[in-house]
């Protein structure tokens, strides 16, 4: 499968591509675990259907230590055992952040409590900035149909 648009050619992408890289470093550099970026990367990656993001956050997850068992098992987080409740709370998090039409109202107040007792506010307020930049990343990704599979870990950083 080719791309639609090669998005790191093109001039106007090039300068947007720099500004958001540099801000998903901020996030990534945040007090959130990385396993826990990682994890909500992929679930939402997998909520909006997006092979490339898949790929990418696959294997960079298994840079920070998660094993094939959790990756295999975030589509299902709910029924699995394998995740701490922090990481359930940004599962879900994640999960209304992203399917904003499907949860009309957005995140609710249980959800948002839920990730309250687990991250302090500068940690959800990296969550919620990682949550934003995957959709804006998966959108980007699916419109143009971004090939997936040939992602070598850590050459984004």
């Amino acid at each position: 499968m080719d791309a639609r648009l090669n998005l790191f050619a093109a001039p106007v992408a090039g300068k947007a591509f720099k500004h958001l890289m540099a801000a998903g470093r901020l996030v990534k550099e945040s007090s959130v675990p990385a396993a826990v970026q990682e994890l909500v990367a992929l679930r939402v990656s997998q909520i909006n259907g997006c092979a490339a993001c898949i790929d990418m956050h696959t294997k960079e997850a298994v840079l920070v230590g998660e094993t094939p068992v959790r990756l295999n098992l975030v589509v299902a987080w709910r029924e699995a055992t394998v995740f701490t409740e922090a990481e359930r709370a940004a599962l879900e998090l994640a999960e209304e952040g992203t399917r904003t039409a499907d949860a009309a109202g957005g995140v609710s107040d249980e959800v948002w409590e839920r990730a309250a007792r687990h991250f302090d506010e500068e940690q959800l307020t990296a969550l919620v900035l990682h949550i934003g930049f995957m959709n804006l990343a998966n959108r980007l990704n699916v419109i143009t149909r971004q090939p997936a599979g040939d992602y070598v870990p850590g050459q984004f950083h």
